[in-house]
């Protein structure tokens, strides 16, 4: 068996601030093989963008303090030199942030951009490089690519500079693209746009995703596996099709049940989470979610659950939760049949002395 492409281990970013430290990330680990693609979910503040920047090397400064292993292609990128680290972005790990429009720059065309890309890693002449823009920019579903490329960044709609930063990650058929948020302020029909161009896009290069949101139900469209993270860490990780069918942490149901679907009767209202995230400065003692979870017990406040995997479910599926497994069951039975947290709680409860 082959080794991942990727493989972050143990990963810590701590951000000292006037306030305190920021514990970013908080030990999370993960790993994506060739082709293959993993979605990141979570909320505003959990986490996963600073994970990644953490990958691409974009967590350093002096005051950063990160411990752990990344490995891409078994070289420990934490380790790796600055010069090493500038070689691998854009070549052979490229990332497409969530924000197009602040960036890319826009001082200059778009043309120019992504043909800076290409002779950033190339020795091919300008007009050669602007060629390869065209062609990428074609591949990525903009229909005139000239006219694009003639465009400053605030001349393009959402969705075009979504693609050009798209394009512009994929311009040197990197290994593992990173993607934050791409459909992020996007109409629905653009964003599915963007998730079939990352599909097909894997599919014709074979090229490894991280796809990194807060939408359980963007990530259901094309993740082979899942990561749902948490107050810096992940709180349940598994093959996409395991965790939307049979999910168990309390976290994770919250996420499903705000995904909408028009196409169910009488249970098309979303549920919220209740309360926010909580603080990375000074985070709550026990289970992290503790605060917010309506099926906590007295212990939660106390342990902090470890990530280990769920019992005659494989190795893949793995929960940081305290409740037992037959309880986590019975209330995600109970939520799917229409119940709202106090009926699961009571129906599990009663189930369980039945």
């Amino acid at each position: 068996m082959s080794a991942p492409l990727l493989e972050v281990e143990d990963l810590w970013v701590q951000l000292p601030t006037e306030e305190g430290i920021v514990r970013a990330v908080d030990g999370v680990s993960y790993t994506v093989d060739r082709g293959r693609c993993l979605g990141i979910v979570g909320e505003s503040g959990a986490g996963k963008s600073v994970s990644a920047m953490a990958v691409m090397g974009l967590t350093r400064f002096s005051r950063a303090r990160i411990a752990g292993a990344v490995r891409f292609e078994g070289r420990d990128l934490l380790t790796a030199s600055d010069d090493e680290l500038r070689r691998l972005r854009g070549n052979d790990i490229a990332m497409v942030f969530q924000d197009a429009l602040s960036s890319l720059h826009p001082y200059f065309r778009v043309g120019d951009q992504i043909a800076g890309a290409v002779r950033a890693h190339q020795q091919i002449a300008r007009r050669r490089a602007r060629e390869r823009a065209a062609e990428i920019l074609a591949l990525v579903g903009v229909p005139d690519p000239r006219r694009s490329m003639a465009a400053y960044p605030h001349e393009l709609s959402g969705g075009m500079r979504q693609r050009a930063m798209i394009a512009m990650g994929l311009v040197n058929e990197p290994k593992l693209l990173i993607a934050d948020e791409p459909t992020a302020a996007l109409d629905v029909t653009v964003q599915a746009q963007i998730l079939e161009l990352l599909q097909r896009l894997r599919r014709e290069l074979s090229t490894a995703v991280v796809l990194i949101t807060h939408d359980l139900g963007v990530v259901a469209q094309m993740a082979d596996e899942i990561a749902v993270m948490y107050a810096g860490r992940i709180v349940e990780r598994a093959p996409a099709a395991t965790l939307l069918a049979a999910p168990e942490h309390p976290y994770t149901w919250g996420l499903l049940q705000s995904i909408p679907h028009p196409s169910a009767e009488g249970q098309s209202d979303l549920v919220p989470i209740a309360g926010r995230p909580p603080s990375l400065i000074h985070p709550p003692s026990g289970c992290s979610f503790h605060p917010r979870c309506p099926y906590a017990r007295e212990v939660h406040r106390r342990v902090d659950p470890r990530l280990e995997p769920v019992p005659d479910d494989g190795a893949a599926h793995r929960v940081a939760c305290l409740l037992p497994v037959e309880v986590r069951r019975r209330m995600w039975r109970a939520l799917r049949g229409g119940a709202d947290h106090r009926q699961a709680r009571t129906l599990a409860d009663e189930e369980g002395t039945g």
